[in-house]
């Protein structure tokens, strides 16, 4: 299956490069580009991509309030951040926004195939590091978050506890060693979790969990 990439940035020698690289590739067709989050709408409309490569600082309209807009809708493309600014408010801000994974421009080209291939397959790119940032964010609110207790109702006790290792950053192999289950009841039980929450992937399932404070930053139980 040909996975169909829109590459949408500011800097034309950035897309020429990112255009180059992604067309040696045998499963990866570059569907056409975009210079700011506005054009990225239009060519994401014309062209039905199956993944954005979405820069976050443009002009006309940034690639978080793009990638909100794209996401909003029931059958969007799947949204990979690529920037240059590890920063805290960038990764929230897009993955709040609906991206399904960050990753810095300076990554490898293995990485960035990898993290295209991720997203495409309906998982989430986050890495450990970004999860440890929104747990210590978290951990700055004054106050405690409470549980939005409607929603949670409707888990089961092991959907639950998913929930709170997928929000850990845990993959689904690592949470299948630790719970001693199979990988597929692992892949079954978070698909319900996420169908019941209404949310797309891990990323959402992260930003979900610290928001209703499901899970309270520093907690190990």
């Amino acid at each position: 299956m040909t996975i169909r990439v829109l590459i949408v940035d500011d800097q034309e020698l950035i897309r020429t490069g990112f255009r180059l690289f992604l067309q040696t590739q045998d499963d990866i067709e570059v569907a056409g580009e975009a210079a700011d989050g506005h054009e990225a709408l239009t060519q994401a409309a014309a062209l039905g991509p199956d993944v954005i490569l979405m820069d976050i600082r443009m002009p006309r309209m940034d690639g978080v309030e793009a990638t909100a807009r794209l996401t909003a809708a029931d059958s969007s493309p799947r949204v990979l951040i690529l920037t240059t600014y590890d920063l805290d408010e960038y990764v929230f801000g897009a993955l709040r926004a609906g991206a399904s994974g960050f990753l810095l421009k300076d990554a490898s080209r293995d990485r960035l195939l990898e993290a295209i291939r991720v997203v495409h397959a309906g998982e989430a790119l986050l890495s450990p590091s970004i999860t440890r940032r929104m747990i210590e964010d978290y951990a700055t609110r004054t106050g405690p978050l409470r549980p939005r207790a409607k929603l949670l109702d409707g888990l089961t006790p092991r959907e639950r506890e998913i929930l709170l290792l997928v929000a850990r950053g845990l993959s689904n192999p690592e949470i299948a060693a630790h719970l001693v289950v199979t990988e597929a009841t692992v892949k079954s039980h978070v698909g319900s979790m996420f169908a019941k929450l209404h949310l797309r992937d891990r990323a959402q399932a992260v930003v979900f969990a610290y928001e209703n404070g499901f899970v309270l930053p520093g907690s190990s139980d």
